[in-house]
């Protein structure tokens, strides 16, 4: 009995993060479609059998799968939830029904609505930052040295307490956490850090160490490491007026990190042990929901960047995938051979079931066996 209420603790906030990330993503399609005059069967929260549902006017069935690991709006001319063309079924259309297919909108429609499902994402995640930075606050810890760790080798640099960081490597510094992502990802790198010391402008170079350090989910990371240590993490409330950009600034940095560490990934800078799946996930959603409800809307903002940065990628299946397909489409000034567009579904299918792979034994391993 404990055992399932703890579970509990873990896969109800999950569902719950996820079942209104995919209802958002789901939605920009939709909405976008139905504004392009496309006709849409189906709308979906989950894959397989439907548990209950209904019909609207417009002839949609909406309705909660079984299987709730994303879901998929379909639409007149779809063979699949992918959305791949059904050929036989578009070829027998009469003239009203192919007037509501998406296969026989301009190029340009059919752009906008692959595209509506990440932006929504996008909108959904600065929407959620916008309240949180005008309610609770943005973190913000001044760039400020306020002591050393042992061995620091900020301190054998020449560095003092009370320096304030102004820039490394040209890359202005405005928050402690800044200078935290910069050196975290540049473990070996030399860093010329600009800073202020009683008021004189001055240049330091620094190089971090490689270190692992263990996060509060158990996770093991190489980083670099400089040894300082900045002042306690306060939070400072935006205004309404401009809490946006904040939150649209925080979503782009968020986004502009996480390419970062894929392409770190790609070229072996870094090992592909930190990509998750939904057993991660679900750890994290359960632990961090523990923390409260501010720390979990604040980690499905997170999420939200993360699965509408995703969807973009080129990647045949995916959102991304079409889009690709639409520009060249534009650049030919006619669409891909059929066998192409098939050739480049399987792939993307590949693509994803290995990445489903290695995400989900990288779960097991990081939970059930550290």
């Amino acid at each position: 009995m404990d055992f399932i209420v703890g579970l509990g603790w873990y896969v109800i906030p999950f569902l719950i993060v996820l079942s209104i990330l995919v209802f958002v993503h789901e939605l920009g399609h939709y909405l976008v479609a139905r504004y392009n005059g496309v006709g849409v069967d189906v709308f979906s929260i989950g894959f397989g059998p439907e548990v209950f549902g209904w019909n609207d006017k417009a002839g949609t069935r909406w309705k909660v799968s079984w299987f709730p690991l994303g879901g998929y709006v379909k639409m007149v001319g779809d063979a699949d939830a992918a959305s791949t063309p059904d050929r036989d079924a578009l070829e027998k259309m009469d003239t009203d029904t192919r007037s509501r297919s998406l296969f026989y909108k301009t190029v340009w429609q059919r752009i906008a609505v692959s595209a509506a499902g990440p932006v929504a994402n996008y909108f959904f995640a600065i929407l959620v930052f916008t309240i949180l930075f005008a309610t609770v606050g943005q973190r913000y810890t001044a760039p400020i040295i306020q002591g050393f760790q042992e061995d620091s080798v900020a301190a054998k640099a020449g560095f003092q307490a009370g320096d304030h960081i102004k820039a490394i490597n040209g890359e202005t510094i405005n928050r402690f956490e800044d200078i935290v992502e910069v050196v975290r990802s540049r473990p070996g790198d030399a860093l010329d850090i600009v800073f202020d010391r009683n008021g004189h402008i001055l240049t330091l170079s620094v190089t971090p160490v490689l270190s692992e350090i263990k996060d509060r989910f158990g996770h093991v990371y190489k980083i670099g490491l400089l040894g300082i240590k900045g002042a306690e993490v306060s939070y400072i409330k935006r205004s309404w007026l401009n809490s946006w950009w904040y939150a649209t600034t925080e979503t782009i940095s968020m986004s502009w990190q996480t390419l970062k560490a894929l392409g770190q990934i790609i070229v072996g800078a870094k090992s592909a042990d930190g990509l998750g799946g939904p057993l991660r996930i679900a750890q994290m959603s359960g632990d961090i929901a523990q923390s409260g409800i501010i720390a979990l809307i604040w980690f499905m903002a997170l999420l939200s960047v993360n699965l509408g940065l995703i969807n973009l990628f080129p990647v045949p299946m995916l959102d991304g995938g079409h889009l690709l397909f639409y520009f060249i489409e534009v650049l030919r000034g006619k669409p891909l051979s059929e066998k192409a567009q098939e050739w480049g579904f399987r792939i993307g299918f590949g693509i994803i079931i290995l990445l489903m792979i290695l995400g989900t034994w990288n779960d097991i391993v990081q939970i059930f066996f550290k």
